[in-house]
């Protein structure tokens, strides 16, 4: 029988400089993307920097994420983390999130204004879809922020806020005009836009594949607007039936087609996840040493029987185990050696030379889900159909194959954690639908897109369970210090807004993270 748990910015003027280098440092990944001037760089030379600089982002900024989201924690071996584990925050909490996320939307906008005026289209057209999605995350993690003045430098030198209902209507324009380029064959004409295939490390200059990405973005920026399960709420501000209206026929990214890019990463060069997770090029070991697996999440890979389990972690020689959050360090914590690892190879399935990702054919197959059961999309495959095929994709994307999948579902039949069609297996217990696509959304994009899972956390009323890892306060924390019950919904302003941008950054009064939802978190 199988047992399981039952899931129950004045600073901004600073960073008017454009990410670059000569065709041979887009391959460099320790090279300063943001060295040379707005005057010295074209679209061509800005494209592979900045491209590398938003998948180094994704991959290797939300670590803390994924601890509050239950996959991941730290080895007993290792002394606590304040911040992350004890919600006692400083306003330079991760304040790297901000300045990168930034300085790469201000490249990209460079690169927007350089190819307009050379008729660029193509080149443009990537420009405001990146740009789009570095705003997206950034109004989603800090809710309010500089969107209209915040590249305008000397002219906007304390530039003011913007809301986030405001910048969601304004990056949805933008993927319209992005739309609207790519669909014009003169502007996107191969001699208009030179070196495209070679620059565009993602998609070599494919328009249809850039179009199928801006839909994509859309739709996750639709999804979001959705909140809860049992009670559904829509959050208002965005004609999201219009928005609908103007997905292009091109569809969304589907099954192996991932916005992936490797642009040569090597052992002297190695892919941003295993740089930092596994091993540098300078082969010292990881950056993040001390990270480990949640107790938490291989207790329900494990009660599944879910092979991911082994594409996600490293097992030590005694097989997997996880260690609770917020665990005090002390002699008798389970240790790093007798933990699994965060370094498992679906990961980084090429070791040092692996690929880096954006955004991934499996978040697009489960936005996908989620919109068709919601009747965000009313058309096409089903919501259920559509959630196979996202489980299938996770396990193929991960390197386990399709008759994989199909054993992992027939093995959990009957079980709403994984089966669309399931009862509940007690009185007050979830039900299939729309609960088994976000939890098969929490199994799937662990290390993956840790930030979109926070964000259904924050947007519906899911907490995976008791003896979960996350929500549940210092009791299953471990952590004395610990005295807030919940994780935070939002992050801190940096430091250097206070210090820079003090009067703008005041207008949004004092922040609560725990309290302080967004516009669209109604719940």
């Amino acid at each position: 029988m199988k047992l399981k748990n039952i899931i129950t910015t004045s600073t901004l003027a600073v960073l008017m400089i454009a990410a670059a280098g000569c065709s041979k440092e887009k391959f460099d990944i320790n090279s300063n993307p943001d060295a040379v001037t707005d005057i010295s760089v074209t679209p061509s030379v800005l494209l592979p920097g900045a491209l590398q600089s938003t998948a180094t982002n994704v991959v290797s900024e939300w670590w803390f994420i994924g601890w509050w989201m239950g996959h991941g924690a730290r080895s007993g071996s290792y002394q606590s983390l304040n911040e992350e584990e004890t919600y006692v925050f400083t306003n330079d909490f991760h304040s790297a999130i901000w300045t990168g996320l930034y300085a790469n939307a201000n490249n990209y906008n460079i690169m927007i204004n350089k190819a307009k005026e050379k008729g660029q289209g193509t080149y443009e057209a990537i420009g405001r879809i990146m740009k789009s999605h570095n705003f997206q995350i950034l109004t989603d993690v800090y809710g309010n922020i500089p969107y209209t003045d915040a590249f305008k430098g000397t002219t906007a030198p304390t530039p003011a806020y913007d809301k986030s209902v405001y910048i969601y209507n304004a990056i949805f324009a933008d993927l319209d005009a992005a739309i609207v380029l790519l669909n014009d064959a003169a502007a996107t004409d191969v001699a208009k836009n030179p070196d495209i295939k070679n620059t565009d490390l993602v998609f070599a200059g494919n328009t249809t594949m850039w179009k199928k990405f801006a839909n994509t973005l859309r739709l996750r920026m639709l999804v979001h607007l959705h909140n809860g399960i049992k009670t559904k709420s829509v959050a208002a501000g965005v004609d999201v039936a219009a928005q609908v209206a103007k997905i292009t026929s091109d569809g969304f990214l589907g099954a192996g087609e991932s916005a992936h890019l490797n642009p040569g990463f090597s052992g002297t060069k190695p892919s941003p996840y295993f740089r930092i997770y596994n091993t540098s090029e300078s082969g010292t070991g990881s950056q993040r040493d001390y990270l480990r697996a949640s107790a938490y999440a291989i207790g329900y890979y494990k009660g599944d029987g879910d092979p991911r389990i082994d594409k996600f972690y490293v097992a030590p020689s005694a097989g997997h185990k996880g260690i609770i959050f917020g665990t005090p360090a002390s002699a008798t914590a389970p240790i790093g050696s007798a933990l699994s690892t965060v370094r498992g190879e679906g990961l980084s399935p090429d070791g040092a030379s692996s690929r880096a990702w954006i955004l991934t054919s499996v978040e697009s197959l489960f936005l996908q889900a989620e919109a068709r059961e919601r009747g965000i999309l009313t058309s096409g495959s089903s919501a259920s159909s559509l959630l196979t095929e996202a489980i299938t994709e996770s396990f193929v994307w991960l390197g386990l194959t399709a008759t994989d999948a199909q054993d992992y579902l027939d093995y959990n039949a009957g079980y709403p954690d994984v089966d669309y069609s399931a009862g509940a297996l007690a009185s007050g217990l979830p039900v299939g639908g729309l609960y088994t696509i976000l939890s098969q959304k929490w199994f799937a994009l662990n290390s993956i897109a840790p930030y979109e899972i926070w964000t259904d956390y924050r947007r519906t009323e899911i907490a995976y369970g008791v003896g979960g890892g996350y929500d549940k306060g210092p009791t299953l924390s471990k952590d004395p210090n610990r005295t807030k019950t919940s994780i935070p919904v939002r992050l801190f302003y940096p430091q250097n807004e206070y210090n820079y941008n003090g009067l703008n950054v005041g207008k949004e009064g004092t922040l609560d993270v725990f309290t302080g939802k967004l516009f669209w978190d109604l719940n």
